[in-house]
């Protein structure tokens, strides 16, 4: 009798770890909507919370399965907080190896290189995976490029890497630039930078418009940016139009036609190339550059090799405009 009831027992026992390894192995739920289940483990969550969080969510059938399993296995101790998403009757087993392993769901915020701290915080504030507000920072600040973001996390947080990686990165290429160079100041190379960036979108020619830049403040010749003058005007927003003769006149802070030296802040957020390329120049002698018509600049060392490339140039505008106008349709009959 006592045999059989031992049995029975085993039996019993079978059938439970049975039903607990298809319950761990074996297929999960369905998800309740589509092919994938999103869920959101919060930083600093506990064992129970994240179990019960998965079993509210539809991913697992028994979170108090989900705890056991996560003893056991020693994934306890390294559950990883963040977005998941799961696929259909994904195993309580791969539910927890993916949350162990800490494979969340990515986001990327991309601030391009040029774009003012106002438009920068447009962006943060576009995101609809962030939260809370950012601060507008001062102009050239933050480092443009692509941040991974996570689900819920705070603008003002997500500013200040941008910020810190700027930091990093002016402090370095700061130790290692070029001696005598016509600014004394980590800002004034931000500055310098910034109109470098503004100037040029082709990377190649970052080191050279930089080149011209430098060997004007250096003979006292005034920068003579465009850009400048937009950033007086706009605070950067583009105009959408050439700049007027009268605006190439006005006084701003900015006008760098007008005013001796850099401007008083940068007019930009500039990348890693044109901060590169202010403290560690090429050497040249280099004076101007102009438009090209292709995108790009044709740079001269002396005024009349720079007029001439001007009238290139204008004659360039000239052969567009011409297009421009026959290619419009006459109105009447």
């Amino acid at each position: 009798m006592a045999f059989a009831a031992a049995a029975t027992l085993a039996v019993i026992g079978l059938v439970v770890v049975a039903g607990a390894l298809w319950l761990y192995q074996g297929p999960g739920p369905a998800a309740k909507g589509g092919e994938i289940t999103s869920v959101v483990l919060r930083r600093g969550a506990s064992v129970p919370e994240i179990a019960s969080s998965l079993e509210r969510g539809g991913v697992i059938r028994s979170s108090s399965l989900f705890m056991t399993a996560a003893q056991i296995t020693g994934a306890a101790r390294a559950l990883k907080a963040g977005e998941y998403e799961f696929k259909s009757r994904a195993s309580m087993a791969q539910v927890l190896e993916t949350i162990r392993k800490g494979k969340v769901v990515r986001h990327f915020v991309t601030i391009p290189e040029g774009v003012t701290s106002d438009m920068a915080v447009e962006i943060l504030m576009r995101s609809p995976v962030l939260t809370g507000v950012a601060p507008t920072p001062p102009e050239g600040a933050i480092l443009p490029e692509t941040y991974q973001v996570e689900r819920g996390e705070d603008r003002a947080a997500v500013l200040q890497r941008m910020m810190d990686d700027r930091d990093e990165l002016l402090n370095q290429l700061w130790s290692q630039r070029q001696k005598d160079l016509p600014f004394s100041t980590k800002d004034e190379a931000m500055t310098l930078a910034s109109i470098v960036e503004k100037e040029t979108g082709i990377a190649s020619e970052r080191p050279r418009v930089a080149a011209v830049f430098v060997n004007r403040l250096r003979t006292g010749m005034r920068l003579g940016s465009d850009p400048t003058i937009i950033y007086g005007l706009t605070r950067g927003r583009p105009l959408g139009r050439g700049i007027l003769l009268s605006e190439l006149r006005r006084e701003t802070p900015y006008n760098t036609y007008l005013i001796d030296g850099l401007p008083p802040t940068p007019i930009a957020n500039p990348g890693r190339a044109a901060i590169a390329a202010v403290l560690d120049p090429p050497k040249s002698d280099e004076l101007y550059f102009v438009a090209d018509g292709t995108g790009g600049h044709v740079f001269a060392r002396t005024y009349p090799e720079h007029e001439a490339n001007v009238a290139k140039w204008r004659q360039v505008e000239r052969n567009r405009a011409a297009k421009k106008t026959a290619a419009t349709p006459l109105s009447g009959g």
